[in-house]
């Protein structure tokens, strides 16, 4: 079985530490960094599947880290942080990340998530029974390339911002809800936590509005979201 390799940026010596024993019990391989810089370092060297990272940092902040990497990379970002207000929570997923595991945290909960976003990237990048491009006025998407343009300019988007996107085109006149979006997304139960599936939804929209000009997704109000008329 190829083996799965995470890279932990995290600036505490023991944390670091257990991290990777937790992750290394699960099976999968570790490479530590002990500063946002060095995390950077290692991530524009080698190709990583995921990536637990803290916020408090030297060097690099774990919000700088996040911003830069997304500039070109989509692997999972599952942030750990004691910074664990509402308002952290929504800052990183508007900036790119994947997941939010606040400090301190359960061991076992930590290799839940992180499996959990790796099954979601599994069945993301399986060759899928789906039409692999789908188009809707000026907008197009490439399942089998991960490709997004937008009135002809390409659009950077995140594996979840890809997939929600993806499940819109796919059915552009079916109003999906808040629920069915992070269920199909997300692959479980949801529990009310509307900030999620509208953060996602609102850095999907900016980035697309920043390519065109225009908007592709409309909130049916008191429903959820549908692909605008084109």
């Amino acid at each position: 079985m190829e083996s799965i390799r995470i890279l932990v940026v995290e600036d505490d010596p023991d944390i670091n530490r257990l991290l990777c024993t937790i992750l290394k019990d699960g099976g999968y391989q570790c490479q530590s960094a002990f500063s946002g810089s060095e995390g950077m370092l290692w991530a524009e060297r080698e190709d990583f599947d995921l990536v637990l990272l803290d916020l408090m940092l030297p060097g690099l902040t774990g919000e700088e880290f996040i911003q830069k990497i997304r500039q070109g990379r989509t692997m999972p970002i599952i942030v750990l942080s004691a910074k664990a207000g509402l308002e952290d929570k929504v800052n990183v997923l508007r900036l790119g990340a994947d997941d939010f595991i606040p400090k301190p945290f359960d061991n076992l909960e930590v290799l839940a998530r992180v499996e959990a976003q790796l099954r979601r990237v599994k069945k993301f990048s399986a060759p899928p029974a789906q039409t692999k491009q789908l188009v809707c006025g000026d907008l197009r998407l490439d399942r089998e390339e991960f490709t997004v343009t937008a009135r002809g300019t390409p659009v950077t988007l995140t594996a979840r911002e890809f997939e929600i996107l993806a499940l819109l085109m796919e059915y552009p006149k079916k109003v999906f809800t808040r629920e069915q979006i992070y269920q199909h997304v997300w692959g479980e139960d949801y529990f009310g936590d509307d900030n999620t599936v509208n953060v996602h939804i609102s850095n999907l929209r900016a980035k697309l509005g920043r390519a065109s000009g225009r908007e592709y997704i409309k909130t049916v109000w008191g429903i959820g979201f549908k692909m605008a008329e084109v």
